[in-house]
């Protein structure tokens, strides 16, 4: 039988495993505002489930709070939090960033919630650290309406601020490779259609990515996370990850169409809205034998196209992690 790390490794390389391998992943609202009490909730819920890959999922402010936005939790079944304080009120205040230290403020805290989690699960258990590209952090510090208009009227301004992300997500990755995680899981939210055309991206998302990510080969195990519908897929095949993840089921490709042009794993088959929170263990069965017929079973860790809401029953967790066991 393979542990966690070798079947997460063949899957990757599509190569033969003993059962699919699945990693679900959820918020932990007002736990996520202190490191230690968010590495517990993530370890535990490892404990629970079992799961082949784990991945830490702080709060979206976590890495712009040393910029000073504030958020506050309203209860949203997502267990996203609502942000109450715009760091960026005028252009000009693209700016008055300055690149962040990691071994400071809420970074740091962060660090030491990823090394609680690796000490805890051990050397079998991957696991990966969310981050937010330049351009989704951009869009927290800004908001989202405002952050269009700064894209076709203050592009100067905006790209001085993105490089400045870039940056401190640099020193960030580079200072996360003590705390002993395998990889990152690096949330892309802008590259829609129904938001940007290619040439907007290219120039406000590519650019800044490829900086963001010089030192991505630190890892050997990246997940790419493609946010929304219509996301601009063949566009991030030369990206370096080992693994992709979007809303399979809600936008095309389709996890048969993406295993034919992508070589390495694709994260997918499970709708968690209308299938993890609203269906029954039977439908999540139902939906993860699909998954395994699309992609022959090779190449295929089966999740959700992005975070499990919080009201997810346990019985559909429950059914969808037992379904992979042979």
């Amino acid at each position: 039988m393979m542990n966690h790390r070798t079947r997460i490794e063949a899957t990757i390389s599509k190569a033969e495993v003993d059962r699919p391998a699945i990693s679900l992943w959820r918020h932990f609202p007002v736990d996520d505002q202190d490191s230690s009490r968010l590495a517990r909730s993530v370890i535990e819920l490892q404990r629970a489930y079992d799961f082949d890959l784990v991945k830490i999922t702080p709060a979206s402010s976590f890495c712009i709070k040393d910029w000073g936005a504030r958020d506050a939790w309203h209860g949203a079944a997502e267990g996203t939090r609502e942000y109450t304080h715009r760091v960026i009120q005028h252009p000009s205040d693209w700016e008055k960033l300055v690149p962040l230290d990691p071994a400071k403020g809420f970074l740091s805290e962060q660090l030491d919630c990823m090394r609680m989690v690796v000490q805890e699960l051990g050397s079998d258990v991957p696991v990966i650290q969310t981050i937010f590209n330049p351009l989704s952090q951009a869009k927290n510090l800004v908001g989202n309406d405002k952050l269009a208009v700064h894209i076709r009227k203050y592009p100067v301004q905006l790209k001085i601020g993105l490089q400045t992300i870039a940056k401190s997500i640099q020193r960030f990755l580079e200072a996360s490779q003590e705390t002993g995680i395998d990889g990152i899981f690096y949330a892309v939210q802008h590259a829609q259609y129904g938001l940007y055309s290619e040439g907007e991206y290219k120039q406000f998302g590519t650019e800044f990515d490829q900086q963001a990510l010089e030192p991505i080969e630190l890892y050997p195990i990246n997940m790419l996370h493609l946010h929304g519908k219509e996301v601009m897929f063949d566009r991030f095949l030369s990206y370096p990850f080992q693994i992709i993840n979007w809303h399979d089921r809600e936008a095309p490709p389709s996890l048969a169409s993406a295993s034919e042009i992508f070589s390495g794993a694709l994260c997918g088959g499970l709708r968690r809205h209308e299938t993890m929170v609203l269906g029954t263990p039977q439908q999540v069965i139902d939906e993860v034998q699909d998954a395994i017929n699309q992609t022959g079973g090779r190449g295929l860790i089966l999740g959700t196209g992005c975070v499990m809401p919080t009201i997810v029953p346990w019985g559909n967790i429950h059914a969808a992690r037992k379904s992979v066991e042979v």
